[in-house]
This record gives C-alpha cells, structure tokens and sequence, in this order.
C-alpha cells in the first residue's frame, strides 16, 4: 500500500497562496456618505426602503415592491433588549435568559421513523439504521411553515412545519461502541456506513402548541427524511455535464451521490431549503504517484483546493471493504487516476462536492440539485437578497483563511408568483447568471468583479489556470478569483440581510496567519497577541470581526458597494485600540460565526471559538445594529485604519445563551410568529480523550445528573415562560 500522508486540517483551510494584491498601500483620503446614510436610514426614505427590500435564504421572505410581505409578523423591532443578560460561564449545560426554557428536540440517533427505536448508549444503532435517524453535528437550520391543507410552504404558519438542518460532520469517538476502529488498515463497514449516514441534512415534521409554545416532532410524518452521502443528485447550471464532473456514476456528468461537510444554509423565496458544501476536500485520499499522471494545471487546481499528492482522508471511508455495499461506494473516495479515462475512475471524485445543493422539503420524490453556476468552493453558508422585479443577489462566504466573499446574481427577474414553484424555480433563477467576486478598498468603497469566461483574463491564456469555458471558472471559483485580485479575508463564514436597510452582513470567524501569510488591510485589521489560560500565546485576528457592505443604489446587481465593520469580537479588558466596539462583560465575545437577522430586524450572533474558552463556553448573542457609516474611522494596535460601527452598548448587543462544554453554537431559526427559536449544539466534549471518558455529558446534563451519558450533538428549542416573543418586551 503506498504511503500516505496523514490527513491534517490545514490541507482544507489555507490553500491561497496567490500573489493577489489586498489593497492599494497608501490610506488614499476619507471620503464619508454618513450623513446622507443617516438621514437615508433615520426618515421617511428609510421606511421606504425597508419596505421594497428584505433578504430571504439566511434571511427573510421575499416582499413586493412598495409594502412588507404579508407573510412576515407584524411586530416591530424592540427599541432596546430588555432580556437579562446571560453572565459567561463553563457550565455544562445551556444557560439562557430568567424567564426562558430549553427543550432538547432532536439528537444525534434520534429515530425519525416509528421502526426504529430511541438512542441507546449501551447498543449503539446499526449504521444502515442513521438513514432514519439524526445525523451529527447539527448545524445550519431553517424552519418552514405548513400549510395543512395545501402541504406546501406558508410562513404565516407557526403551529406546524418542517425543520431542515444541517449535519456538518461526525464526532467519531461517540458514535461508535468504543470510538472508531480499524483492522489491518480497513475500517469496519458498519461503521463507515454509520459515518456516511450521519453526514447531510434531515427533513423533519414539528408541531408546535398555540398555548404553551412547547414544540414537538411528528415522527411517522411521510416528510421525515434524510439527506446523507448516498443519496442521489442531479447537476444543474454552469457545469453540468462538464468533463470535470465525469464519473463511473454518471458518465454524462448530470448525476452525482450524496452531499457532506453541509456547514451554513440559505433558503429561497420560493420555499426551498440550500445547503452548503463547506470542508469537502479531506474526504478523499490521493496517492503519492498520481501527480506522475496528471497535467500540470489539474495539480495545480487539485492543491488550490487542498488535495495534495500523498493526502489521506479524514475518515478513511476509502479503506473499507464492501459487504453491505457495493465497493464502489468505498472506491469513489480515492480521487486518483487508475483508468484510461474518467468514467472509469474517480479521479472527479473532488469536483462533485463544493457545491450549493437546493433541497425542497415539500418534494419527496425528485432529486435535490447541485446549483453549479454558483461556484465551487468551501461554501459556509448563502443569503439571498429578493426584491420585486430586480435580479436575485445570494451572498456567499468560502471558508478558509484568506479566502474569498463571493455574489451570485440571477439573470431572472424575481416575481413573486414563482413562490412555492419548487425546483423549476431553482432552475429558472439559479442555472442562469452571473458570479461575481468582491474586492474592498481602503477608502470604504468596494468592487463586485466578474467571474465570467472570456472576461477579466479567465481564459485559456491565463497563468493560473487555462480556463476553457464557464464550467472551468466555477468550478475553480478559487482560481478565478486569485487571477482578478479578489481580497483575502479572514476566514468568511456566515452571511445575512437586514431587512430594515437590505445591508449585508458576513462574520470573519478569525484568522491566526493574520500579519504573517496575510498583511492587515482595512478590511481586515487587526494583527494583535492574547494569552490563553496564562500559557499560550495566540496571534493574528484572534476574535475574528462581523463586515457589512451595501449595494450602490440599493440594487442587487450593483458592481460596486460601501462597507464598514459593524462589530470586533474582543475580550472586554482589551485595549480599547483591539475592544474597537467599546465591548463588556454583558456582550463580549470571539470568533462569530452563525448569524442570522430575523423577520424583526434582530440580530442573532453565534461562536465557535477555541480562544475565549479558558473563560467561557460558546455562545449566541442578539444585537440591534444600526447602519453602515454610523461610526468612523479607528486605528488598530497595529497601526492600521478602517472604517469602523458605532460602539455597542448594552441595550443593542447583550448575550442570550453560553453553550455546554466544548460545544459550538451553531445555526438559528424561528417561527414566524416568533415565539419559538431553534438553536443548533455541535460537538459538545468533542475534546474529550475517549468515548468512555467524556468531558461533558450534555444533553443529559441539561435535565439530569447522569454523570455517564454520551455527549449528542442536538437541536434545541428555546421558549419563553409566558409564551411571548424571544427578545420582546
């Protein structure tokens, strides 16, 4: 057996070695819009504005030019939050505001068919069973309204709905009886179909009491399902039918199997759900000797992407021997050339993963669809912005440090009537448009620039990669965007609209090669040094920072935009100079990453940090924020200058909920009455040195003492005592 390099995260999340310029070197002279933002966002124009636009996907629903959706609740954003703030603490267990409950909904192994039976800590569940049970690692989540009598979307309903999310990834040490294990080099089977089970998305059909708000599943619902790395799909928009995409599966390149790493979401104004393909490249091993057959530039690609010669991969899914399934399933994890041409081998493996996936949780019967024209990339999540008669704009975040922040911009014009139109609307709005790349200036200003074929040097003359046709561009996303000088950033993750002034909002997680591989520019800032525990220095952005930019002339497919950055994760006896948002002990935070405005206007802030965490546990923060040029120009520890929000207070930004231990806080929905808030756990003691030694006990520990129970990954739902709106006064 050849020998391969161990898998290792860095092969996923820092592969941007290209030499694109960050910004011009000289702070060119500061030129501010606020007050005209101010008035624009303060007065008459302002309430106009709000009505024409609103963000769906990790936003809102669509709302018709001239007047607010009549599907959004009427209620109006609190002037102030008035909920007791959640002090930081490591407890083991989900703490939230006096007067809030928590009810666990859905946990890993979770049955969502009346065959099978609950969780058992003892007896460990077969792996083909996880095809009707939860997946791990919940993450990006959104809640759908039902109509009973139509059984399609309606998002004035709240008492009944379907629940989909995501199950980003498997802690392995859990899972299994006593961790994972391996024979003579060859995982067990069974234990590799439970892996692939427990990646992908889960459909399920929820009930919620019009009094008590408590909130239930309906398990022998026909619209209970599970998406994993079997299921089937088709490919659909720019690279569809691409040489790329050709496998022994489909030799067409019009089909694929599965989807995993499913990490942020969207949804769509027209009632579908979209899942992201984000850390998909370390699925898949690679010998050591196939770069020998391979063409200079599929190298080249093949490492932009993190998929190295010699790579092993992260589960070793590839080594199992098939008795339960056929060994192609296991084969289709090496991505090396073996054969005389691709349909005979999987050295495609890799580019039919990264992509955005629309899921309709009303359809049971068609595939999902892989949307290509969006771009390949590590997708951390979308938000789309509708507006009446404009193009659909869906923003997107590519994961990894010193990547990209991307737009896809529909050639369709968004109507209305195309609500609940399925699928045929995700082939009208999503196959055809335009890919776009952003760029931020020093001076607030920014660039959308165009990832199109034949335009801005992505040909086949260009030095990165000789691109063919559009196929070629979206599938090396990464490539285009390093040959037009697209701005690294740190870590892009989570992406929301704000439906009072349509403004963008993306969480920049953090950033630890900051001011090494990566210099501070204005969008990017801070190069700073904090101690861990008393112990261990961390460098670079260590807390990470949430960005906000807005089209010009407020249209979706605006080429150029304004940004500032609205909030700095900091601990709060920082320098003020790194505390750049003035942050206390009531709301400071690191490493945002989940985030989400709701139908209100609030919005909802989640971490998953590992450099705040000798003080507390992660958690979920709800803010007021106010808009783009309330603030003014800062200066960091390392001398750099950016645009900067109005500081908080404690009245516009305080925490709602610290997590259990060692768990992330990940994914947010509501019911559109806004009285029910589903709130994703990922990965609780995932430190933990073994599966008889667990360093946290939740979710048992959240109602019991059991000081024996497995830590689950689960879906919470967190209510209100008196069954009012979660942040209402």
């Amino acid at each position: 057996m050849t020998q391969q390099t161990p898998y290792h995260e860095d092969q996923e999340t820092d592969n941007n070695t290209s030499n694109n310029t960050h910004f011009d070197d000289i702070l060119g002279q500061y030129i501010t819009r606020r007050d005209l933002i101010k008035k624009t966002a303060s007065g008459t124009i302002a309430l106009a504005l709000a009505a024409t636009v609103t963000g769906c996907a990790s936003s809102q629903s669509t709302a018709k030019q001239g007047q607010r959706s009549s599907h959004l609740p009427t209620a109006k954003r609190p002037e102030k939050l008035t909920f007791q703030p959640v002090a930081k603490n490591k407890l083991d267990l989900i703490t939230v505001p006096e007067g809030y409950q928590v009810n666990v909904l859905y946990s890993l192994g979770d049955s969502i068919h009346p065959n099978y039976g609950a969780w058992d800590d003892n007896n460990i569940p077969s792996g083909p069973s996880f095809q009707f049970r939860s997946g791990d690692c919940h993450d990006g989540i959104h809640f759908f309204g039902l109509n009973k009598k139509t059984k399609r979307l309606d998002d004035t309903f709240s008492e009944e709905g379907l629940l989909v999310m995501n199950h980003e990834y498997i802690n392995p040490t859990f899972l299994h009886a006593k961790g994972p294990t391996s024979v003579n080099g060859h995982r067990p089977e069974d234990e590799v179909i439970r892996e692939n089970n427990a990646h992908g998305v889960s459909v399920i059909h929820v009930k919620k009491n019009e009094i008590t708000q408590h909130v239930e599943m309906i398990k022998n619902s026909v619209f209970n399902r599970r998406i994993t790395t079997y299921t089937p799909m088709d490919f659909s928009g720019a690279a569809a039918g691409s040489p790329l995409l050709v496998t022994p599966y489909s030799p067409k390149a019009l089909k694929t199997r599965g989807t995993h790493n499913n990490c942020g979401n969207g949804y769509t104004p027209w009632g579908t759900y979209l899942t992201t393909e984000e850390n998909f490249i370390g699925y898949f091993q690679r010998s050591s000797t196939d770069d020998a057959k391979r063409q200079p530039h599929d190298i080249a690609a093949l490492k932009r992407y993190g998929l190295k010669a010699g790579s092993s991969s992260k589960y070793e899914w590839d080594t199992a021997i098939g008795q339960i399934e056929p060994q192609e399933h296991y084969d289709r994890w090496k991505a090396n050339v073996t054969a005389d041409s691709a349909s005979q081998d999987y050295r495609n493996g890799p580019n039919t993963f990264g992509w955005m996936v629309e899921i309709d949780p009303f359809d049971i019967k068609h595939n999902p669809v892989k949307r290509t024209s969006l771009g390949r990339f590590a997708h951390e999540d979308s938000a789309c912005r509708a507006v009446e008669g404009m193009p659909l704009a869906f923003y997107m975040g590519d994961d990894s440090r010193g990547e990209y922040i991307y737009k896809f911009v529909s050639q369709a014009k968004w109507d209305a009537k195309d609500a609940n139109a399925g699928y045929k609307a995700g082939d009208k709005y999503m196959d055809k448009g335009t890919l776009y790349v952003a760029k931020f200036n020093q001076d607030g200003s920014g660039q959308w620039i165009e990832l199109s074929y034949g335009k801005n040097g992505l040909d086949q003359s260009n030095k990165i990669y000789p691109f063919s046709n559009q196929a070629d561009v979206v599938t090396f996303a990464r490539m285009a965007a390093d040959s037009v000088g697209a701005t690294k950033m740190d870590r892009p993750e989570w992406c929301t609209i704000n439906p009072e002034n349509g403004e963008i909002y993306v969480t920049l997680t953090n950033n630890s090669n900051r001011g090494k591989d990566y210099p501070t520019d204005a969008a990017n800032p801070r190069n700073y040094q904090d101690l861990y525990a008393d112990k261990k220095t961390q460098k670079g952005n260590v807390n990470g920072h949430v960005i906000r930019f807005k089209e010009q002339d407020d249209k979706t497919n605006a080429l150029q935009f304004q940004w500032d950055i609205y909030l700095f994760g900091a601990e709060a006896s920082m320098n003020a100079n790194i505390n750049l948002s003035g942050l206390t002990d009531n709301n400071d935070f690191s490493s945002p990453d989940g985030m989400w405005f709701d139908s209100r206007g609030i919005l909802w802030l989640q971490t998953d940090d590992s450099a705040y965490t000798d003080v507390t546990n992660c958690m979920m923060l709800a803010a007021l924020p106010g808009y783009i040029g309330d603030g003014t120009v800062a200066t960091t520890s390392n001398g750099q200058q950016t645009r900067v929000g109005a500081k908080v207070t404690d009245d516009n930004l305080r925490r709602f909920l610290v997590g259990p231990v060692e768990a992330e806080i990940t994914g947010i929905t509501m019911t559109p009455d806004n009285k029910a808030i589903f709130v994703n756990i990922q990965h609780p003691g995932e430190e933990s040195a073994s599966y008889d030694k667990p360093n946290s006990h939740w979710p048992a520990s959240q109602s019991t003492a059991n000081s024996s129970a497995r830590p689950r990954s689960a879906t919470v739902v967190i209510t209100r005592k008196d069954g009012g709106r979660i942040a209402g006064n």
